[in-house]
């Protein structure tokens, strides 16, 4: 055969499979890897710089006590649809379903950008969080479609580097659009970003031609949601707005609990399952998905909490906050990025494995060890700990799960480990907060000395629940609220009052927020532990994508 007949033959064959597999091969493949990273970069600055606004959005639309489900909308809508997006995705292709997770993430940003009150920005969130669940988790299944197991270490931890770039631009992008052009440009700023990457994707990607009739499990679709949307209400209200013993939350569990096992059953029995439950038989799928939900745990409680630690405790302001937390992504960054290079390598991951979570649980058991008066120097040193552990790990969950999958499976392995780690989050951030909430009312009340007491327990009610919120420490204007009432009480001890009121309130924050990091540091604990347990299989190349170099 002359070396003519071979390029045509060779071309026909990449023609024939792109058009019956999400395999890319060829130039294109960089392409794709272009759209995946924009598209990974922007869905991840939107949660940034949306939480940057906020305060603004909410003084602006008069909806404070709904402020936290403008996050809790986004959130449960795009963790219920990521694995229907996996499972659609390895039948009809990667490519109809970006599109339409993009579209619906502009028309979401387009009406989030022209609310008029708090209940309409909440509808708005949840439709952008249907397209979200796209993002999520299409990108980690293209990387499969482009490169073999090999290669593949490499270039997630880029895709997880962008998470982490996306954290440290966000914030200051986010001020800098409200500030100069006002809130709604955040939702607006998305949309010639989405219409890029849109038109990326629909180049770069293959139409899948599917040549036997696929069947979807929509009963399993409809109970999955069923069963995750008040189990994601039950964790988002638990603790905060009822209870955790309250009927309502308990009602919401008993109430998932049947639907999930309705759930299980369904999967057992259905066609094409959108999550089969053979999955879990395999040891490194289920030990990927605990070492990755018990990281997101710690590592969202984290991120989460560590601001309030900062600007609370320590007294330092936002912006300083920002600088503080800057060098965590950082090493993020470096971790995520060293990390995939020494898998693609090396060609293992488990010793990685090991290692990753035990630099995580040194990172997170430093920062039990911060107080109220800690140098900032050493609470960069701590987190910088943490950021190399966390990004050296996250990476290689991904490329140890898809080495041991078939190919047609990529996009529901890859969603169930996104699912996971989205739940372990949500999970981690309601208990959290509970403790927080908890520790800081006990800390704060025995530390109080004897008039300060007695003058606080004098005011009104509504003056006096204020106070004991220390999430005014961080907001400008409830310091001067508190700085008022003291000022009302009059007599010339006012001024000394209100400072041994901020220094009890900021030592009993730190004293709180420890308990919440002994809790962080137990879920890298047990993410260590699992570790342990995770089997090596060596990491595999194939023909098919080094014939497409």
């Amino acid at each position: 055969m002359g070396v003519t007949e071979q390029v045509v033959g060779r071309q026909a064959k990449e023609q024939v499979e792109a058009q019956t597999t999400n395999q890319i091969t060829g130039n294109r493949r960089w392409w794709a890897l272009g759209a995946v990273l924009i598209t990974m970069f922007f869905s991840a600055l939107d949660q940034t710089v949306v939480a940057t606004a906020m305060p603004v959005i909410v003084g602006d639309l008069q909806g404070f006590t709904l402020y936290a489900w403008v996050f809790t909308a986004y959130m449960i809508t795009s963790a219920i649809t990521v694995p229907i997006y996996g499972k659609l995705s390895d039948i009809y292709g990667r490519k109809p379903f970006y599109a339409l997770g993009l579209g619906l993430f502009i028309i979401g940003s387009m009406a989030s950008g022209a609310v008029q009150n708090m209940p309409q920005l909440i509808i708005a969130r949840a439709f952008q969080g249907l397209g979200a669940g796209a993002m999520l988790s299409m990108p980690r299944a293209t990387i499969g479609d482009i490169f073999n197991p090999r290669e593949r270490g490499r270039w997630m931890g880029v895709i997880s580097s962008v998470f982490g770039l996306a954290s440290i631009i966000g914030p200051a992008l986010g001020g800098w659009i409200t500030d100069g052009w006002g809130w709604r440009w955040i939702f607006y700023i998305n949309l010639p970003v989405a219409l890029a990457a849109l038109v990326a994707i629909m180049y770069a990607l293959p139409k899948v031609r599917t040549d036997e009739a696929s069947h979807i499990d929509w009963l399993g679709t409809v109970a999955l949601a069923g069963g995750l949307i008040p189990m994601l209400l039950a964790f988002t209200w638990a603790g905060s707005t009822y209870p955790w013993d309250s009927p309502q939350i308990v009602a919401l569990f008993a109430g998932s609990i049947v639907l999930l096992g309705g759930f299980v059953l369904i999967e057992r029995r259905a066609l094409a399952p959108i999550i089969p439950m053979e999955l879990f038989r395999n040891r490194v799928f289920t030990t990927t998905n605990l070492v990755g939900f018990f990281v997101s745990m710690g590592m969202f409680g984290g991120v989460a909490f560590l601001p309030l630690f900062v600007q609370g405790a320590m007294g330092e302001s936002a912006a300083a906050s920002g600088q503080i937390l800057t060098p965590m992504m950082l090493s993020f960054i470096v971790g995520s990025v060293v990390g995939g290079y020494l898998i693609s390598r090396t060609g293992k991951y488990k010793v990685q494995a090991v290692v990753g979570s035990a630099l995580t649980v040194v990172g997170m058991y430093l920062l039990t060890l911060m107080h109220a008066s800690v140098d900032p120097w050493t609470v960069v040193a701590n987190m910088t700990v943490l950021g190399l552990g966390m990004g050296s790990i996250l990476p290689l969950l991904n490329v140890a799960v898809q080495n041991v999958f078939p190919y047609r499976v990529m996009g529901v392995v890859n969603s169930a480990q996104q699912f996971v780690r989205s739940l372990g989050g949500i999970i981690a951030t309601a208990i959290l907060g509970t403790v927080l909430t908890q520790a800081f009312t006990s800390h704060f009340q025995a530390q109080l000395s004897g008039q300060l007491a007695r003058t606080i327990q004098a005011l009104p009610a509504g003056q006096r629940q204020a106070l004991m919120d220390p999430q005014g420490l961080i907001n400008a204007n409830a310091q001067a609220a508190v700085q008022s009432t003291f000022r009302s009480l009059g007599g010339p001890n006012a001024t000394q009052m209100y400072q041994a009121f901020v220094h009890d309130i900021q030592t009993a924050l730190a004293s709180a927020m420890r308990e919440v990091f002994i809790m962080v540091a137990v879920f890298g604990g047990l993410a260590l532990l699992v570790a342990f347990f995770l089997p090596e299989v060596k990491l595999q190349t194939d023909e098919f994508f080094q014939s497409g170099d």
